[in-house]
């Protein structure tokens, strides 16, 4: 990994471009962006995972003229495509620039701190493990490397705080769009069995695997596989050949629609589906979709404008 090279691709833009530019992006699948503003970087993820990034309204408001957008692709031919497919379309000037992976990682590092989340959860970013962690949190350990999820993001502190609800110690967990892990080590942190875990981005399995070893955890209760279900019958089929506790989806609302179909063969009979990285708009259609593939909502949590919902299977 520490021969890959990167475009740092920056989109000039306003205030009020940078939502409808950022829901652009994040549709044609871009894994994450970084705001700049009047000289200072600010930073802004989708944990998750590699579907979406989206801008906050706090942020918004704090904005004030010009601004500008943000993100990363490999420097070689697949980067190249990457970059194409993300701007086809967005009408916005860009220009790409040449960084070294180094380049890159200093350029958001220095942006996370240690971060409390619901009764028992303490996420901590690797370069801050030597900070104390408040008596009676559960400290997770964790560097973002090349993927995205670190915790900041309402919709992952939202699907956090249903991890820490709803981990049976001994039982197992599914993560579906792990992105850098964050979810299911979350849960074997807090005494899950063992967690398989997925990802469209083949890059996500080795940060995924690298973060769950920050924290004490190898292989032998934790497998990532790289792959999208939805296309992929044989992983499917494979991760069907077991029944899981928790299965967990911090993605976007259009693919936890189709996702949807697949989870009641996943869960265990009393199982949880966890479902977050929904923008509030889109929460009741994703509500029908889990009635419609015999799943009961039993708990629904908003922040920010994002939603997480709860689901069993229905009796």
């Amino acid at each position: 990994m520490a021969d890959i090279k990167w475009l740092e691709i920056s989109i000039n833009t306003t205030p009020d471009r940078l939502e409808d530019i950022a829901a652009r992006l994040a549709a044609a699948g871009m894994d994450g962006i970084v705001i700049e503003e009047e000289g200072e970087f600010r930073r802004f993820l989708e944990e998750n995972r590699q579907y979406w990034d989206y801008v906050d309204q706090g942020l918004l408001d704090r904005m004030r003229g010009a601004a500008r957008i943000k993100f990363y692709v490999t420097d070689d031919p697949a980067g190249r495509d990457q970059l194409e497919r993300y701007t086809r379309g967005l009408d916005a000037e860009f220009s790409a620039v040449p960084l070294t992976e180094n380049d890159w990682a200093y350029s958001w590092q220095k942006y996370y701190k240690p971060l409390e989340i619901g009764r028992r959860l303490y996420v901590v970013p690797e370069w801050e493990r030597s900070s104390p962690v408040p008596l009676g949190r559960c400290p997770l350990y964790l560097n973002p490397g090349l993927t995205f999820g670190t915790g900041s993001h309402a919709s992952t502190q939202l699907c956090l705080e249903g991890v820490e609800a709803h981990t049976v110690p001994g039982r197992p967990v599914l993560d579906l769009g792990c992105g850098s892990g964050i979810l299911s080590i979350a849960a074997l942190c807090l005494g899950a069995s063992a967690a398989w875990a997925v990802d469209i981005d083949p890059k996500a399995v080795d940060v995924a695997y690298e973060n769950a070893a920050l924290n004490g955890i190898g292989r032998e209760r934790y497998a990532v596989q790289a792959g999208d279900i939805l296309s992929d019958a044989p992983l499917l089929a494979g991760l069907s050949a077991r029944k899981y506790h928790l299965v967990l989806a911090n993605i976007v609302a259009g693919v936890i629609i189709p996702l949807s179909t697949h989870v009641p063969a996943l869960l265990e009979e009393d199982g949880v589906f966890l479902c977050s990285g929904i923008i509030d708009t889109r929460a009741a259609e994703v509500e029908e979709a889990l009635a419609r593939n015999g799943l009961t909502v039993t708990a629904r949590r908003e922040k920010n404008g994002w939603v997480a919902l709860e689901a069993r299977p229905a009796r």
